[in-house]
């Protein structure tokens, strides 16, 4: 019972008290969970990039798109399922949260067995487009056949993850990927380092801590006596549950996972440089994730704050916390833009042998001319949170399928087929479509968020 009682109390409902309190002490566990997801992310690399050699470093490292796309639709529909869940639990109907976990549990192990096989087929499309060099995509197969095989694990993750993070639990989430983390991070070293295994060791390492992390979760789930208990027996879906779960989440699972897609086409243009180029874009884009962390995690929590206080009919308090977290946003993001762009360099460097000049020169370059450009990825990821929270994910998926993948795609096509093709010219597409994006999801937030009823007088 005590074990019971410590996984309630890490709910929070967050109708009421100080909204900054909320939004940081929900932000924080996120933020320390997805640094933590980060650097395994990043030991891989580091690994391959330090025992294994700067081809294996370049596949590893430049697969992130593929791998995106591969669980983006999922990642979508989840932040559908956590914006229902948010908002039975907001308005305190707690039946009506059971049956959305239920019906959300049961369609992901649907999902699992249909995602994994699927990504396993699209494996030789995948390397077919991204058109990397021959010695990088016969590395490539081989991380991404294995990674592809065991991505369960991180969707039934996910999946935990945002059920608990829906009823303002997000220190669990962080707790499990914890664990995960520090297994990853055994299990390269004892792969790559001990038995030779090079990058097999590593997508190896990756698939056994997401299993254990899934478990842990699964566990939880069904030992907690909160609102969002699970009864294996119970599984099943309803229709009107699942609906809701679709309208607002297939939005977000379309834009992730074809803005995912769209990153591919961009990594082939960075490809067409070779090696030393896609090593920088390797760095910068571990980076680039870093910079990302604080944003993400608070427009995590801005879509949670969203949807409960919707839930309870309070408008005023759902707007106010958008620019809280907005705020914020800038604040965090602009405290680590500015000294990494000072320390380019001996940060590159951390990823690759000092040996490799070029390789550090053009990450150095990516990283000091894109890195102001994201104050307006704040703007995006945060609006775009909060319209998901108020069930109308449509507007960010509308904003960032159109800037991500159609105004980037058609910018990289006219810029490098009639003006200049050089890795400048490709690696501010980013920054461009981020600018483009908080334009449309600005005039999205000022004219379809709920606004506050006119009272009479």
């Amino acid at each position: 019972m005590a074990e019971a009682a410590f996984l309630k109390k890490k709910e929070t409902d967050m109708t009421n008290g100080g909204i900054f309190g909320h939004l940081i002490a929900f932000a924080i566990p996120l933020l320390l969970g997805n640094l933590f997801q980060q650097l395994y992310n990043t030991v891989d690399t580091w690994i391959v990039g330090n025992y294994v050699g700067k081809v294996a470093f370049s596949a590893v490292g430049t697969l992130n798109p593929v791998t995106n796309s591969l669980i983006g639709f999922f990642s979508g529909f989840s932040s559908g399922a956590s914006v229902i869940i948010s908002r039975y639990y907001g308005a305190h109907r707690l039946d009506e949260v059971s049956d959305a976990v239920h019906t959300y549990v049961t369609t992901t192990f649907i999902l699992c067995f249909v995602l994994s096989i699927l990504s396993v087929l699209l494996v030789p499309l995948m390397l077919k487009i991204l058109n990397s060099p021959q010695e990088v995509a016969l590395e490539q197969k081989t991380y991404l056949t294995i990674y592809s095989s065991g991505l369960s694990g991180l969707m039934i993750y996910n999946m935990g993850s945002a059920i608990l993070r829906a009823v303002g639990n997000s220190t669990l989430p962080f707790l499990f990927l914890l664990v995960s983390t520090v297994m990853n991070i055994l299990l390269d070293l004892l792969f790559v380092i001990r038995f030779n295994l090079g990058t097999a060791g590593v997508a190896y390492a990756t698939i056994i801590a997401q299993g254990v992390s899934a478990i842990l979760v699964l566990v939880v789930l069904a030992r907690t006596d909160s609102s969002v208990k699970v009864y294996f027996r119970k599984l099943g879906i309803k229709p009107r549950i699942l609906l809701e779960q679709v309208r607002v989440g297939i939005p977000s699972a379309v834009q992730l996972s074809i803005t995912a897609f769209s990153n591919v086409f961009v990594q082939s243009y960075v490809n067409y440089f070779g090696t030393d180029v896609m090593g920088g874009w390797t760095a910068y884009n571990k980076v680039d994730q870093l910079f990302f962390l604080p944003m993400q995690s608070i427009s995590l929590a801005t879509t949670t704050f969203v949807g409960q206080n919707l839930g309870a009919d309070n408008i005023k308090r759902a707007r106010k916390g958008v620019s809280v977290a907005l705020a914020t946003a800038w604040v965090s993001t602009l405290c680590l833009v500015l000294p990494v762009m000072a320390m380019a360099p001996f940060i590159v460097s951390f990823f690759i042998d000092n040996s490799e000049a070029e390789v550090i020169r053009y990450g150095s370059l990516f990283l000091r001319m894109n890195g102001l450009f994201f104050l307006a990825a704040c703007v995006n990821q945060v609006l775009g949170a909060a319209m998901r929270g108020c069930g109308k994910s449509e507007a960010a998926m509308i904003s960032m399928l159109f800037s991500f993948v159609f105004f980037r795609q058609i910018y990289l096509f006219f810029v490098t087929n009639y003006i200049s093709n050089t890795p400048q010219s490709v690696g501010i597409s980013y920054p461009l479509g981020w600018i483009m994006c908080s334009i449309i999801i600005g005039i999205f937030y000022a004219v379809a968020f709920p606004k506050e009823k006119k009272r009479n007088k």
